[in-house]
C-alpha cells in the first residue's frame, strides 16, 4: 500500500500524522480525533495504516506516554511546507489571538483570467490596457499570453509583447477591466522564448559579510547539504526568485556563486554558460 492508494481524506490524516512524528516527535489518537472529528476508532485504523508504510524505524507505543514515539531516525514519507510544519506546531493560545502574520491576499479577476486561458488555449493575441509600475502609463497594447506562471505567491503570465518586441512576465492585476477583450488569430509564428526555455542553475553560499557562527545558522536555515545551495528554475522567472529570497536587498544572508544556464531546444539541451 502507498499514499496514493489511499482516499483523499485518510491519506491527509496521515500525511499529518506524518508530520506530527517528524516534527513533534510523538503522536496520539486525539490528535487526529481533535483535528479531523472523527471516531477514536478511525484514528486507530489511521494509525494502523501509517505504521503499515513505513518500512523500517517505525514509531513504537510507549505505554506510560500513551503515545507512539518516533524513531530517533523517524524519515518523514512526505515532504512537508513551513506552513504544514506551524500547522502541527502550533498550539492554540488562550487569548484567541493568531501566533502567524497574515499572508498577503493577492486576488485575481476571474473574468481577466479566462480571457488570458482562453488566448494561451486557442493561440490567439489579445488587447489588453496595461499599468506600468515603473512609469504609471495605463496604455493599451497586443500580447500573446503563452504560459501562466506563479511565484510563490502571485500568479503572472508570460507573454510576447508585441509593443515591445519581446517576451514579458504580466501581472493580471495590472489589466484594466473590461465588458469584452478583443482578439485575433496569431497569424505569424512567435519567436522562439530563449528565456522561458532555458534552464538556470544558481548556486548560493551565506553571504561572506556573515561571521562563521552567523553563516553556520543560515546554512541550517535554509537546508544547505553541502558547501553551496543548487536552485533551479526558467530563467524567465529568476526576477522573481531573487525578490522572493531577498537577494537584492541591501545586506542579503545569501549571495549567488555562479548561474550555470542550459537552452533547451526540442526537449534537448543545445547550448549552456556560467555567469
Amino acid at each position: 500500500m502507498t499514499l496514493d492508494d489511499l482516499k483523499h481524506a485518510q491519506r491527509q490524516r496521515l500525511l499529518f500524522l506524518d508530520r506530527c512524528f517528524t516534527w513533534r516527535g510523538v503522536a496520539r489518537r486525539r490528535d487526529l480525533t481533535d483535528r479531523f472529528g472523527i471516531s477514536t476508532a478511525q484514528a486507530a485504523n489511521d494509525f494502523r495504516a501509517y505504521l503499515a508504510l513505513i518500512t523500517q524505524n517505525a514509531p513504537e507505543y510507549d505505554a506510560h506516554l500513551k503515545a507512539y514515539v518516533a524513531a530517533r531516525d523517524h524519515q518523514p514519507i512526505a515532504p512537508a511546507s513551513m506552513l504544514d510544519v506551524f500547522g502541527v506546531l502550533d498550539t492554540a493560545a488562550e487569548d484567541g489571538l493568531p501566533a502567524a502574520l497574515p499572508r498577503a491576499k493577492r486576488w485575481l479577476d476571474p473574468q481577466i483570467a479566462t480571457a488570458l486561458h482562453d488566448a494561451i488555449s486557442n493561440r490567439r493575441r489579445i488587447k489588453i490596457a496595461y499599468t506600468s509600475m515603473s512609469s504609471g502609463e495605463t496604455a493599451p497594447q497586443w500580447v500573446a499570453p503563452t504560459r501562466f506562471t506563479f511565484d510563490g505567491e502571485s500568479i503572472h503570465f508570460r507573454a510576447y509583447s508585441y509593443k515591445r518586441a519581446e517576451y514579458r512576465n504580466f501581472h493580471p492585476a495590472r489589466i484594466e477591466p473590461a465588458d469584452k477583450y478583443q482578439t485575433e488569430e496569431i497569424k505569424e509564428p512567435l519567436p522562439f522564448d530563449a528565456e522561458w526555455y532555458t534552464l538556470s542553475t544558481i548556486w548560493l553560499r551565506p553571504s561572506a559579510r556573515l561571521s562563521p557562527a552567523q553563516a553556520a545558522v543560515v546554512r541550517r536555515e535554509y537546508g544547505f547539504n553541502a558547501d553551496l545551495l543548487k536552485v533551479e528554475m526558467r530563467r524567465a522567472l529568476e526576477f522573481y526568485f531573487d525578490r522572493r529570497w531577498g537577494l537584492h536587498e541591501p545586506e542579503p544572508r545569501l549571495e549567488k556563486v555562479k548561474t550555470e544556464r542550459v537552452l533547451f531546444q526540442n526537449n534537448r539541451p543545445s547550448g549552456s554558460s556560467v555567469l
